[in-house]
């Protein structure tokens, strides 16, 4: 299962609903993409530290940004920005699981219903 940023944001603010979804599941992946915005959300040295090692701790593999998530994720910024405002990140999370063929996991689901290809599943926090 590829987890959406919002997905370990939860976990961070301490919704064991999260927490118990992500140490159920043996094959946990993240995008580079949701990598880089967490670390990007940290507040200091000592959560950044965090991150990481959350990441390392609950073995996320983590999906690099390759040339055909590039392409699709252009693609989906094309056809869906101004229609639903879908933005960059979003559309290479999405072209992340779409290209590995993965269901993605998001409580925001409004962000992502548009991609017909994703198989998506909702998260209630």
């Amino acid at each position: 299962m590829l987890y959406d940023t919002d997905i370990l944001i939860w976990v961070q603010r301490g919704n064991s609903k999260a927490a118990k979804l992500i140490e159920e599941d043996e094959d946990k992946f993240l995008s580079i993409q949701s990598y880089m915005e967490l670390l990007q959300g940290a507040k200091n040295k000592l959560h950044h530290k965090y991150v990481k090692d959350f990441i390392t701790d609950f073995s996320f593999a983590i999906l690099p940004f390759t040339e055909n998530i590039g392409h699709r994720a252009l693609i989906y910024v094309e056809e869906y920005a101004l229609a639903s405002s879908m933005r960059a990140g979003d559309a290479i999370i999405s072209a992340t699981a779409v290209e590995n063929n993965m269901t993605l996991i998001s409580s925001n689901v409004k962000h992502f219903k548009v991609v017909k290809e994703l198989q998506l599943k909702a998260f209630k926090p």
